[in-house]
Formats: structure tokens, C-alpha cells, sequence
């Protein structure tokens, strides 16, 4: 691993009102995916080059989250969202900017400002995109869902040793009663399977969070609080 940069940023917590956060930056030039994983597996999570975990003082509520793919059994909702979208395709790709691509995420971005009160309004550059998404410091998945051949929805996924990671994910919001969050991780899940890899890692969770509340959905999961030695539970 070489590391370019390190920084800690304090704004406003987004997962929780009236609180401040603070996240632990290392901005790396190379990584390999083993050394990734390691760090991954120990809280850290990434987009693009850019590594974070949290680093509050005095509060914890984050936690990474992950799945425990061989005893996963889908509810009544996941194998509703499942049988909804036996007509999408998904097609696996090697990360690029388009501006299919980007349109797809300002919309879904732009709806969300409105209806979640999200502070990004999908005013995204292309350049912005791209260092989040598409220049990566080891190979990583594109998965494109396709409607009748038009793009509805896009997830980012690392596919390392420890599990695949999901990494990012916005869809059509057209689509949205087509539970197509839940389809992708449900999609996630049955490729890992394939793959004989353990776990499915969803980023972080917060208890009291909305916006993700959907991922204590995947019975079982593990959690595992980035800033102690702990370990997963």
C-alpha cells in the first residue's frame, strides 16, 4: 500500500440529527485488493482511492455490517422483490463513465434531496463521478440492471477474498416500487453463493438510522464497531 494523504474531516452527522462526525481519511496511490480486504474486514470502507472509518469521540452508533451467506433465508418482502424483477437482466461490467450512467444517478439523487432530505441534489461531474466509482485501485464489479434494454439501476461491488462488498447502489426512482435496493442485494447474495465466498459486506449501519435500517433486513448479520478491537458479533 502507498499512501498519498491523511486527514480527519468533522461536518454534520448524516445518519443522525443534531450530532457532528468525524471520519478518518487515508488517501492511497496503490492497494491491492488483499490489503483492502484486510482493512475492510477491520471497519474501514472506500470509494474510489480515498479510504475512511469513523472517528467520533464520543459516539459509536456506526457499525459494519455483513451477511452470513450460508445461513441467509430470504423473507416474505425479499422473495416478493425477487419474483418482481425476474424480468430484469443483469449485466456485469467493467467500471466507466457514461452519461447514462450519470443522468441515471443525478435523477436518483435529485428525488431523494426531496423525498429523504438528502443533502446531495445528483449535481454530479462527470470527473466526480468517476474518481468515486470508476478509478479504482484494484479491479472492481459494475453491475447494470436492465429493464427492455434501459439502464434502471447500478451497483458498485468489490469482490474480495473476505466476501463481495457492496459499495454503492442507486437505481430509477421510476422504478421504485420495484424494491430494486433489495433485488441487488438479494442479487449480491446469490452470486456470492456461487462464488463459495462467506460473507456479503453492506457498509455501515445505524440503528436509528432510516435511510438504513433496510440492511438489519438480511438475517443473520454480523456487526462489528469500527472504532474498538472487538471484533464481529
Amino acid at each position: 500500500m502507498v499512501i498519498a494523504d491523511t486527514f480527519i474531516s468533522q461536518h454534520s452527522c448524516s445518519y443522525l440529527p443534531n450530532r457532528d462526525a468525524s471520519l478518518e481519511y487515508v488517501l492511497v496511490e496503490k492497494i491491492s485488493a488483499e490489503e483492502y480486504n484486510y482493512l475492510m474486514i477491520n471497519g474501514w470502507r472506500r470509494f474510489g482511492h480515498s479510504l475512511f472509518k469513523p472517528k467520533c469521540q464520543t459516539c459509536h452508533a456506526c457499525e459494519s455490517l455483513r451477511i452470513i451467506v450460508k445461513d441467509f433465508k430470504p423473507n416474505r418482502s425479499q422473495k416478493r422483490a425477487w419474483k418482481t424483477n425476474l424480468d430484469v437482466e443483469l449485466r456485469i461490467k467493467t467500471p466507466h463513465v457514461t452519461y447514462e450512467k450519470l443522468d441515471l444517478y443525478n435523477k436518483y439523487h435529485f428525488f431523494q434531496s426531496f423525498h429523504r432530505d438528502w443533502p446531495d441534489r445528483g449535481n454530479r461531474t462527470e470527473h466526480e463521478y468517476a474518481v468515486s466509482f470508476t478509478e479504482n485501485p484494484f479491479k472492481t464489479e459494475e453491475w447494470c440492471y436492465y429493464l427492455d434494454d434501459k439502464l434502471i439501476a447500478l451497483g458498485y461491488v468489490d469482490a474480495l477474498e473476505g466476501g463481495l462488498s457492496a459499495i454503492y447502489f442507486y437505481y430509477d426512482p421510476d422504478h421504485r416500487d420495484r424494491s430494486l435496493g433489495t433485488f441487488n442485494v438479494l442479487k449480491i447474495i446469490d452470486d456470492c453463493q456461487n462464488r463459495q465466498l462467506e460473507h456479503v459486506y453492506l457498509g455501515y449501519y445505524v440503528a436509528n438510522c432510516g435511510s438504513l435500517a433496510y440492511k438489519a433486513n438480511f438475517l443473520p448479520f454480523e456487526l462489528n464497531d469500527p472504532q474498538s478491537e472487538e471484533g464481529w458479533r
